[in-house]
């Protein structure tokens, strides 16, 4: 059986380990679909929903911005086809451009913390704060804020989001 037919049956299973190891075959990273658009295992991937998968096609070179990520066949586009939310806030820490009034089935905050993250770790090409202003900010694990109240916190991240605009 083909490299290429193993990444996409791989995908299709949510089996990182067999997406791994297909992508060690050989398997093209930015296979064409049926009309010869490039990219049907990371668009499978993230109508499928699999965060890891999407992850693991990133780092071996897939793209996650087309020139329009309205198109039907961009990654963003699929997962928001495939109510994938975890799938869309992962394209976007990892830098997906998220086009004006695209509905993601975010949260305005959620999707400003997913853009934050893509600039601080140098996903995105927008420019993070100037690096002084951030000698005095302390980064903090949202996720791990249960029980906490937040609002403080919230209203800061907010403020510094929309500074970044």
């Amino acid at each position: 059986m083909s490299s290429q037919l193993l990444l996409i049956q791989a995908i299709r299973s949510g089996k990182l380990a067999e997406v791994r190891a297909a992508l060690d075959a050989g398997a093209p990273i930015e296979q064409a679909d049926d009309q010869g658009d490039p990219g049907l295992p990371m668009g499978m991937a993230c109508f499928l929903g699999y965060v890891d998968i999407v992850r693991e096609l990133v780092q071996r070179g897939a793209r996650i911005n087309l020139a329009d990520n309205r198109a039907s066949i961009s990654p963003l586009s699929m997962a928001i086809r495939g109510k994938r939310v975890e799938v869309v806030r992962t394209l976007l820490e990892l830098g997906a451009e998220l086009p004006a009034g695209m509905a993601t089935g975010l949260t305005d905050n959620e999707v400003l913390i997913a853009q934050w993250k893509a600039r601080r770790d140098g996903c995105s090409a927008a420019p993070v704060l100037d690096p002084a202003d951030l000698d005095h900010i302390e980064e903090i694990d949202m996720t791990k804020c249960v029980g906490t109240d937040t609002t403080v916190l919230e209203a800061d991240a907010l403020r510094i989001a929309s500074q970044m605009r």
